[in-house]
């Protein structure tokens, strides 16, 4: 008998439930706002769920391949230039928030360290946060940024799970070798769901899979 792995690849949802999961996101979602400071964050009467991910992961892609519009989120041609938090309403059930890209900023230091607070005040501080996604590259696996975002998770105390981007961008032996280093690196982090998410937003790989599990999370409540 074979043992299971840790952090398994979070398995497909079945027929009734993709189709749950497609009829939310095909609904309306619209921009609420872009926020720089916690006195501006939207009233808390719904759950939220956040992206994470360093510059150029491609985070605002994979919104924009969930939601299955082009432009929701827009990725910024300079890395680190996105500084806001970017609110987005699900069907009014729910809200998407958008982190800014961390690592990389080509921005004045002091301009980088007051994201950073508002980052960490966030994540400490949003109530109705119910789970980070921290977008992991495939094709470069977990860097020392993401093991830090990781950490701050922990000291939260937010759920955080893994969502391994670009994963048609690498042959299949190294993209079982970037999720093994994940897996390990996962091990040390207590906040971390027991699930990856494998995903490709140009071939549309586990977005089902995505949309799914942020559906299941707003009606947990």
């Amino acid at each position: 008998m074979s043992t299971p792995l840790p952090f398994p690849l979070a398995e497909a949802p079945d027929a009734p439930s993709e189709e749950a999961a497609r009829k939310l996101f095909a609904g309306e979602i619209d921009f609420v706002k872009g926020v720089v400071a916690m006195d501006g964050l939207p009233p808390a009467d719904r759950l939220e769920v956040c992206f994470a991910g360093r510059s150029n992961v491609g985070k605002s892609t994979l919104i924009n391949a969930l939601t299955g519009r082009r432009a929701l989120a827009r990725a910024s041609n300079t890395p680190g230039r996105t500084q806001e938090i970017n609110y987005f309403d699900l069907a009014a059930q729910a809200y998407l928030v958008d982190l800014p890209g961390y690592g990389f900023a080509k921005a004045p230091i002091p301009v980088v360290e007051k994201w950073q607070r508002l980052l960490k005040a966030y994540l400490q501080g949003r109530v109705t946060l119910r789970r980070a996604f921290v977008l992991i590259d495939s094709r470069h696996g977990v860097k020392a940024v993401d093991e830090e975002i990781m950490s701050l998770l922990d000291s939260a105390a937010v759920t955080f799970q893994v969502v391994m981007t670009k994963a048609d961008k690498v042959k299949e032996k190294d993209r079982e070798k970037a999720l093994a280093a994940t897996r390990a690196a996962l091990q040390k982090h207590p906040a971390a769901f027991p699930e990856i998410v494998s995903t490709s937003s140009e071939k549309g790989d586990g977005i089902a899979t995505l949309r799914a599990i942020v559906r299941r999370i707003t009606l947990e409540g």
